[in-house]
């Protein structure tokens, strides 16, 4: 322990300081005490006297007012009572296990975002994930079938890689609604967690899979899972972008259809929300609503203890004081 280290201490009674400031007035008593037991004598040389030696009895006769002061200044550190304190913080948290099921079909290439609604969705589900710091995430996507990219996990920039490396295409086209549920359904069925969440996007109308999506937000429903969904596009029509079979690209008028019955419907059965999002604003501040209706509980308890550390002033005070009382006995007999 480093006892001159007061900076790791707090001091119950710092008014004792004061005390402090006697050390000057009795180091300044003393010499001008001494100074005046001083008598002088006229020499006519000095050469006697030169090769003369201090005794250790004269060495230590200035010492002891500062042993005496070193003792006092402990004895007020003690009376100060320094105290060090540690702490601890338990943190306990009621996660929320949530699943982002994103649509990859072709039609999410549209350019009523920018720089298109998948990158727009990609970007925006990734900041969502930065915010959900105490949950467990997963992703599944869907186009003419439905797949899990990722399963609910704590490790959140595994979730983020997965949401970066989606592309339209990289399954059979389609918008398999239902089919992309149900696999949302199965990855939380068996969570413990006291809140499930899937966040549906979507941009068309589910025209693929042997699941309703009615059907599989009934299921959810009997799960305890709310379902959030996200219809994305303009209203009317937006740029798309048409491959053309020679090579290159032309961008063509497509209409915007999503199925917004649909999608209201399977939050109605499940008691989440529907939304809709036309532009890469809307779309955030959609997430940013669903963030704040679906807060993780946490519970912090702050634990504080506190140690006396006096004792050690107060032992090193009595010290120096004895070792003042010794040499006045041994060397000075009481005489000094």
């Amino acid at each position: 322990m480093d006892i001159f280290n007061f900076s790791a201490y707090k001091f119950a009674n710092p008014e004792y300081f004061y005390v402090l400031a006697v050390i000057p007035i009795y180091l300044l008593y003393h010499y001008l005490t001494e100074k005046r037991k001083n008598a002088s004598i006229s020499l006519a040389t000095l050469s006697p006297f030169e090769k003369l030696k201090p005794s250790l009895k004269m060495r230590l006769r200035h010492t002891l007012p500062i042993i005496r002061s070193i003792a006092i200044a402990f004895l007020v550190i003690a009376l100060a009572r320094p105290q060090s304190s540690s702490s601890r913080k338990s943190v306990k948290t009621d996660g929320i296990d949530i699943v982002m099921t994103l649509d990859l079909s072709t039609s999410m290439l549209a350019m009523d975002f920018k720089p298109n609604r998948m990158e727009a969705a990609k970007n925006r589900a990734i900041d969502f994930v930065n915010n959900r710091v105490n949950d467990r995430i997963g992703l599944v996507v869907f186009s003419g079938e439905s797949f899990t990219q990722c399963p609910v996990t704590v490790d959140h920039e595994v979730v983020k890689n997965q949401i970066r490396s989606l592309k339209t295409g990289m399954f059979l086209d389609g918008t398999a609604i239902g089919s992309g549920l149900a696999t949302s359904v199965s990855r939380l069925k068996e969570s413990k967690a006291k809140s499930k969440v899937i966040i549906l996007l979507t941009d068309g109308k589910n025209n693929a899979g042997v699941v309703s999506p009615e059907t599989a937000a009934e299921i959810a429903k009997t799960f305890g899972i709310r379902i959030y969904t996200i219809a994305v596009g303009k209203y009317g029509f937006a740029d798309y972008p048409v491959q053309l079979q020679g090579g290159g690209t032309i961008i063509q008028q497509m209409e915007v259809d999503v199925d917004e019955t649909v999608l209201k419907r399977i939050a109605e059965i499940s008691g989440g929300e529907f939304y809709r999002a036309t532009n890469d604003k809307s779309l955030k501040n959609i997430y940013d609503k669903i963030d704040k209706l679906e807060k993780t509980k946490i519970d912090i308890a702050y634990f504080n203890k506190k140690s006396e550390e006096f004792l050690i002033y107060a032992i090193w005070g009595f010290g120096f004081l004895l070792f003042e009382l010794l040499i006045r006995m041994l060397v000075y007999r009481f005489n000094f």
